[in-house]
């Protein structure tokens, strides 16, 4: 975590439900990546070096951690080789940022437009199938890899399952942990990356414990 200066203590940044449109992920996304900031070591080099003063005197600045917009053929040519339109709040993000890298947590970042595919079809998503497939027991998680879309991955995944729909268009998203063996669903890809949000104080006290 950053160092702060003993007589200041950070305000920590605070998201409200989870985003759908695009002005709602430019303020989430801000907020997400001032608290990214202040949880993790190292996050500073992100920073020039008024910024990181800014930020060790406990004041809120303006930095942006995203991507460019994507473009609406970008998304296109992603649904076309999908096969599938996009949930909305999905498309909203990549049309906010194409792309995150900078995620609390075990996911390295949210793969732009242009790189989500079937988990079926990455060399990594493969390979966990096919042990999966192995083991007795597995078929319910198997199916579901089989049939996801892998939107990030790190030494977890995050993963969107288009046959699980809801009334507001949103497909069901799932937090894979393979060390554990673990999946987790949300109702939609903005509520998996909220809960992210709302993880990262539990990872920047595991970073602290292990320093």
């Amino acid at each position: 975590m950053i160092g702060m200066s003993e007589t200041t203590e950070p305000e920590m940044p605070v998201a409200g439900a989870a985003p759908t449109t695009t002005q709602d992920w430019r303020a989430f996304l801000e907020a997400y990546g001032q608290r990214y900031l202040l949880n993790h070591d190292g996050a500073d080099e992100l920073l020039d070096e008024d910024q990181a003063d800014a930020l060790d005197r406990g004041e809120r600045i303006a930095v942006w951690l995203g991507a460019e917009p994507a473009r609406e053929g970008a998304l296109a040519a992603a649904e076309e080789r999908l096969g599938l339109r996009l949930p909305p709040s999905l498309r909203s993000f990549f049309l906010t940022s194409d792309g995150w890298e900078h995620l609390g947590g075990w996911v390295d970042g949210v793969h732009p437009s242009g790189r989500v595919g079937w988990m079926r079809d990455s060399e990594d998503g493969a390979g966990v199938i096919e042990v999966y497939a192995s083991i007795d027991g597995n078929e319910d998680d198997v199916s579901l890899f089989r049939r996801s879309v892998e939107i990030a991955k790190g030494e977890d995944y995050w993963l969107l399952d288009p046959t699980d729909v809801g009334p507001d268009g949103e497909w069901a998203a799932y937090e894979f942990t393979p060390k554990y063996g673990d999946t987790t669903r949300f109702p939609s890809f903005a509520a998996l990356f909220h809960s992210s949000f709302e993880d990262m104080d539990e990872d920047g006290d595991e970073d602290d414990d292990e320093d």
